[in-house]
């Protein structure tokens, strides 16, 4: 019989993050870029402008800071990886009393948390000790590349619906209409990313367009009052 494989949510925990993070940061800057510059009464031509200007760059940083944050962690995960080797090389019988430990915290008894430490350790002993002692796991472990790429790509999609609204709307309506439609796109992607994610769908498009209608309003206010564009 072949052996059954079951697809789990939390496998996609690493793109997912990276890419509703970036989709949410391009709807949300960008249009608060624009609603910013368009409330201190620039042209739709420097709007535009600015908004095309703010999601390469939004784009670039996004995919910048994502590769170097998770290389750290990557980094990080090298380190307690060969950290660990050697430890099983010049200290196993300390390494297995702390498996040993882990599992009689589990609930198993003394007896079987011995049996189990030893079986696993002749199965993969570096492997067993990342997974159960310093919780690392093939789901979770940090992928720099994938992560970067995930984030601009999700915050370039994310930025061009507000701005696909600037040529749409007329110098009167770009402010009302490029809001409303980032917080339809907002609700969208919250409820998206909660449905791939297996979470409440209602409590997550109240989050993200809460949190990018306030943003908005502070960029409008921000134009309104002292005439300055403000990402």
């Amino acid at each position: 019989m072949p052996r059954h494989k079951e697809a789990h949510l939390i496998d996609r925990i690493g793109w997912l993050r990276a890419s509703v993070l970036g989709a949410n940061d391009g709807i949300v800057s960008t249009a608060s870029l624009i609603v910013g510059v368009a409330a201190a009464q620039a042209s739709p031509a420097n709007v535009l402008l600015t908004g095309i200007a703010g999601l390469v760059a939004g784009a670039m940083s996004m995919a910048a800071g994502e590769y170097v944050s998770v290389s750290s962690q990557a980094d990080t995960e090298s380190a307690d990886r060969v950290r660990e080797k050697l430890e099983l090389e010049t200290i196993p019988e300390k390494e297995r009393e702390e498996l040993v430990g882990i599992y009689e915290a589990r609930g198993l008894d003394r007896a079987l948390a011995e049996q189990v430490a030893d079986k696993l350790t002749a199965h993969d002993a570096l492997a067993t000790h990342l997974r159960d002692e310093l919780g690392m796991a093939a789901h979770t472990s940090a992928r720099p590349v994938q992560a970067a790429l995930a984030s601009a790509a999700s915050f370039a999609v994310g930025a061009s619906l507000p701005l696909a609204m600037v040529p749409l709307s007329s110098a009167s309506t770009l402010t009302w209409s490029v809001s409303i439609a980032a917080l339809l796109f907002l609700a969208l992607l919250g409820a998206i990313g909660a449905k791939a994610g297996g979470a409440p769908i209602g409590k997550a498009v109240l989050r993200v367009t809460f949190w990018g209608a306030f943003a908005m309003a502070a960029t409008a206010a921000i134009g309104s009052l002292f005439g300055t564009s403000v990402a």
